[in-house]
């Protein structure tokens, strides 16, 4: 089965998930950020077939995520090692990992916990504004158009809808439609 490109929606959601859209490219790229980095490594962690591995290296490689680097010439190995592209995924997925924690860690908790080295805190990541530093939630923000939105595949009636906003000044406090605050 051929997946629909969302590479021309005009979405960043849409088009951060045509890339990272499936759940290997996802844990992919966590073992890579843990410190995971060596092909059979990966495929030894994941249970994942070499192919669909291999395809999915090559992809985050030729979409500049990851890049190879060479560990031993003799025989040649590589690793792959996240580019700065990549380094700023980890804030997403640890936006994932705080979800899944709170809504599906079982009864034993969570698998793993965060520490800032900064402070040395073990820490629960939040999304913060970073004019105020007060936690980001659909209750208190509103989406405004941006210059690359319009209305078109993927965004038929939230184009137009984002676009309202921004032209109402609407402030989340007066409406309780959650449409209102949808992400995109």
């Amino acid at each position: 089965m051929t997946r629909t490109s969302l590479s021309d929606v005009a979405c960043s959601i849409a088009r951060s998930i045509d890339l990272f859209g499936d759940a290997w490219t996802a844990l992919i790229m966590r073992d890579v950020l843990v410190g995971i980095r060596r092909f059979d490594e990966l495929a030894e962690d994941l249970g994942l077939s070499r192919k669909v591995l291999a395809a999915r290296l090559a992809r985050l490689v030729e979409e500049g995520v990851l890049t190879r680097e060479r560990y031993q010439n003799s025989p040649p190995r590589e690793e792959y090692v996240a580019t700065e592209k990549g380094q700023e995924l980890y804030p997403v997925l640890l936006a994932l990992m705080t979800w899944g924690d709170k809504w599906y860690a079982g009864p034993a908790g969570p698998p793993a916990r965060i520490r800032h080295d900064a402070c040395g805190h073990v820490t629960t990541p939040v999304v913060a504004c970073d004019a105020c530093q007060e936690p980001l939630t659909v209750a208190d923000t509103t989406q405004l158009p941006g210059p690359g939105g319009r209305a078109g595949p993927g965004t038929w009636l939230l184009g137009p809808l984002i676009a309202a906003q921004g032209e109402e000044g609407t402030h989340p406090a007066t409406t309780t439609d959650p449409a209102r605050s949808a992400p995109s």
